[in-house]
């Protein structure tokens, strides 16, 4: 299902930005988290300070309302800066596990067709060596036959000529 995704025609042409977008939403959540981690250190040494000075509650709670903001921000963009990074990490797996799915599917199919016709080379393969030993035999008997004639034409024609010697 997440090749035919990604091989969408939207897709591929949105590929090619896609870098950019991502670079540029992770440095807008570094700056939105960097901001809120100074607002936090801002508003956490003001309310030491003002906690000691004894400033009446109305302050006191605006400071810690101030306070509880920044932290919800940092929260915020923490988490999102984090997900941020593990959806990309997510999207690049699951591209690459589809370009490996796609290539795997081709491997098989080539190793599917060399083991067929490996396989239609070695049955040829033996068929010939069959009719090779059958012609083989056929001849080696024929040439056995032929070589004991000879050798037996030769025996005779030596008796001849110890005959003939002696």
């Amino acid at each position: 299902r997440w090749q035919k995704i990604f091989m969408i025609p939207l897709w591929s042409k949105m590929a090619v930005f896609w870098n950019k977008m991502f670079l540029t939403i992770i440095v807008l959540l570094i700056i939105l988290f960097l901001d809120a981690v100074r607002e936090v250190r801002k508003y956490s040494s003001v309310h030491v300070n003002e906690k000691a000075a004894n400033v009446n509650s109305s302050a006191f709670d605006h400071i810690q309302m101030k306070l509880f903001r920044s932290q919800r921000n940092l929260y915020l963009s923490g988490f999102s800066l984090f997900l941020w990074l593990v959806l990309r990490r997510t999207i690049t797996l699951l591209t690459q596990l589809a370009k490996e799915m796609t290539s795997h599917a081709a491997l098989e199919t080539q190793v599917n067709d060399a083991t067929e016709a490996a396989k239609k080379y070695m049955a040829e393969n033996e068929r010939l060596q069959e009719t090779l030993s059958r012609k083989g035999s056929g001849k080696k008997k024929e040439s056995t036959e032929a070589t004991q004639e000879k050798l037996k034409e030769e025996v005779e024609h030596l008796k001849e000529e110890l005959q003939k010697t002696s």
